[in-house]
């Protein structure tokens, strides 16, 4: 019994903490993670307009206030994200990992091919990150540093039907309307970026979870405090 509270103890002394995500950085992700899902449930009901709601229809504005907030949180979601691009350049090494992949690098590929085997429960235990493990760097890359800019172009477009002929929003993005065909094209792969995105959201948060239970080092509480906590001074 003594020897087992000696190695719990020792164990419990090789816990260390490393700084990776500033406050900014941590601030932009629950902002944007929040305008996400406002967007993705009144995108939703948008599309999918509810059959009626009681009382005269002169006094009702309730799909006026879900576009009011679909609107908002997409104005939100876009300026979080040229922020982002900001913090990129001024920010430390592990803000850039989101827009940056090393595609020429071969221990970089080899390390993702182990993340996934590693997810597919193929590995028996995972390596060590300070910053995001190439599987998740690539993942963010496609779906957050190329996604976001794609929800963005497509939504202000359609947006830009409604501000009207000569806006900047028609000005800056009304080209893309004829880009692509029709508007109703556009819908399409708006609607389809939307899924994307929440499909993408779903397996992150599963990913963090397991990560934090089956792991050596933190996640979930990374992205509240900054701190990577790694359990254990193994490789």
């Amino acid at each position: 019994m003594s020897s087992l509270s000696v190695d719990s103890k020792q164990k419990f002394e090789k816990v260390q903490a490393v700084y990776v995500y500033e406050a900014p950085l941590r601030l932009w992700h629950w902002v944007n993670a929040l305008a996400i899902v406002v967007l993705a449930v009144t995108g939703y009901l948008i599309a999918h307009p509810l059959p009626s709601v009681p009382g005269e229809a002169s006094e009702q504005f309730l799909m006026g206030y879900i576009r009011f907030a679909h609107f908002a949180a997409g104005y939100i979601f876009a300026i979080g994200f040229l922020g982002r691009i900001y913090w990129a350049i001024v920010g430390n090494s592990h803000a850039r990992q989101l827009f940056i992949l090393p595609f020429w690098n071969g221990r970089w590929w080899r390390e993702l091919f182990f993340e996934l085997r590693w997810y597919f429960f193929l590995e028996p235990e995972p390596k060590k990150y300070i910053g995001h493990n190439p599987l998740a760097q690539f993942a963010m890359f496609f779906f957050i540093a190329l996604g976001t800019p794609f929800m963005m172009i497509t939504g202000f477009a359609l947006y830009s039907e409604g501000t009207g002929l000569g806006s900047w929003q028609d000005q800056l993005f009304g080209w893309v309307i004829p880009l692509f065909g029709q508007s109703q094209d556009v819908h399409t792969w708006h609607h389809l970026g939307v899924w994307a995105m929440v499909i993408f959201m779903m397996i992150h948060i599963y990913a963090a979870i397991r990560e934090d239970v089956m792991s050596r080092q933190s996640l979930i509480s990374t992205m509240m405090s900054g701190h990577r906590m790694f359990k254990d001074d193994r490789d």
